[in-house]
C-alpha cells in the first residue's frame, strides 16, 4: 500500500509544529513568573533597618534578589550604593524603571527582567533577599559558589539553612561569606 502525502496535510503538520513551539516558548519563558515567590513589598522601615544593619557603605554594589518594586534599590542607590535588581515579575520591573527615572536615579540603580537563577553574583558586596523557605537552600549554594570573600547576605525573614548569621535583628538574618 502506498501512502501520498497531501498538501492539506503538510499544511496541518506545519500548524501543528508552530503551536507546539508557541507553547515550548511560553512554557520556558513564562512559566518562571508563575513559579516566583509572590509579590510581598518590605516596609520602608524594613528595608532601612536591613541596609543599616548591612552597614551598606557608598560605591558598594547592591544585588537585589527578586527586587519587586525596586524600594530596596532605591534606597541603595540613595546611600551612595550601586543598586542592581532582578525581578522575573514583567510589570514590576516596568514600574520600577519608571520609578528610577523619575528618582533621576539610572547612574546608580537598574532593574533587569531576569531569573537570577541564571545570573551571576560575583560583583555583589551585599545581596537582598526575601526569599521562599523552599529555595533558600539552593540559594545557599548559589551564593557559596559565586560570592567573592567578604560579600554580605541580607535575607529578610527566612534564614539560609546551613550558614550562621553574623547579625539577627527582627527577622533579618546577616550573612558574610569567609
Amino acid at each position: 500500500m502506498i501512502y501520498f502525502v497531501t498538501l492539506p496535510f503538510l499544511l496541518s503538520l506545519v500548524k501543528l509544529l508552530i503551536v507546539v513551539g508557541v507553547i515550548f516558548f511560553i512554557l520556558k519563558f513564562f512559566i518562571p513568573v508563575l513559579n516566583g515567590a509572590p509579590y510581598l513589598p518590605t516596609s520602608k522601615e524594613r528595608v532601612k533597618k536591613m541596609l543599616d544593619l548591612s552597614e551598606l557603605k557608598p560605591g558598594e554594589t547592591l544585588i537585589d534578589l527578586g527586587s519587586g518594586d525596586g524600594r530596596i534599590l532605591i534606597e541603595a542607590a540613595g546611600r551612595g550604593a550601586k543598586a542592581i535588581g532582578y525581578e522575573i515579575n514583567p510589570i514590576l520591573v516596568y514600574l520600577t524603571k519608571r520609578k528610577i527615572k523619575k528618582l533621576g536615579l539610572n547612574e546608580q540603580a537598574q532593574i533587569f527582567w531576569k531569573n537570577f537563577w541564571r545570573i551571576n553574583l560575583d560583583r555583589a558586596d551585599l545581596i537582598t533577599v526575601f526569599g521562599a523557605p523552599s529555595i533558600m537552600g539552593k540559594l545557599e549554594k548559589k551564593f557559596l559558589k559565586e560570592l567573592k570573600p567578604g560579600a554580605k547576605i541580607c535575607s529578610y525573614v527566612f534564614p539560609l539553612p546551613n550558614l550562621i548569621s553574623i547579625k539577627k535583628e527582627e527577622g533579618i538574618y546577616l550573612y558574610q561569606k569567609s
